[in-house]
C-alpha cells in the first residue's frame, strides 16, 4: 500500500490536487482549479472518475458533451472516454474526484491536447 502518498499536495500548471484516500481499486483526490485555467483533453484506460463540485463552476467536456456544473453538482466519466475539466469562473474550482478501476496510475493517461505542451504522461 502507499500510504506516503496521502494528503501529498501535487502541484501543476493548471492547479493542484491532494491525494485523500488510496486503496487497491479505488482513489479519492482534491482537485483544485485556477480561474481560467484548464486540464488536458485526456483518456484513461483503466479507471472510472465521478466528480463533484465543492465551490466554483467546472466546464466538462465528456465525450462529445460539454456541461457546466455548478456547487453540489456531479458528472461520470467512463474510462476510456475523452476528457476535460476547466475553470471558467473568477475563483478557485474545488471538486472531489473518486477514481476506480484496476489500475489507479499517473501514467494511464492519453492526452490528445495540452496547454502547457505536455505530450503523454
Amino acid at each position: 500500500r502507499d500510504e506516503f502518498h496521502i494528503h501529498k499536495t501535487v502541484y501543476r500548471p493548471w492547479g493542484s490536487y491532494t491525494t485523500l484516500e488510496l486503496q487497491d481499486r479505488f482513489q479519492i483526490k482534491r482537485i483544485t482549479v485556477n480561474p481560467g485555467a484548464k486540464l488536458s483533453l485526456q483518456m484513461h484506460h483503466h479507471r472510472h472518475e465521478h466528480w463533484v463540485v465543492v465551490s466554483g463552476t467546472a466546464r466538462v467536456v465528456n465525450g462529445r458533451e460539454t456541461i457546466l456544473l455548478h456547487e453540489d453538482a456531479s458528472t461520470y466519466i467512463p474510462a476510456g472516454t475523452q476528457h476535460r475539466l476547466e475553470n471558467p469562473g473568477v475563483i478557485p474550482l474545488e471538486l472531489i474526484e473518486v477514481q476506480i478501476g484496476s489500475y489507479l496510475g499517473e501514467d494511464d493517461i492519453v492526452r490528445y491536447d495540452d496547454e502547457y505542451g505536455r505530450g503523454e504522461a
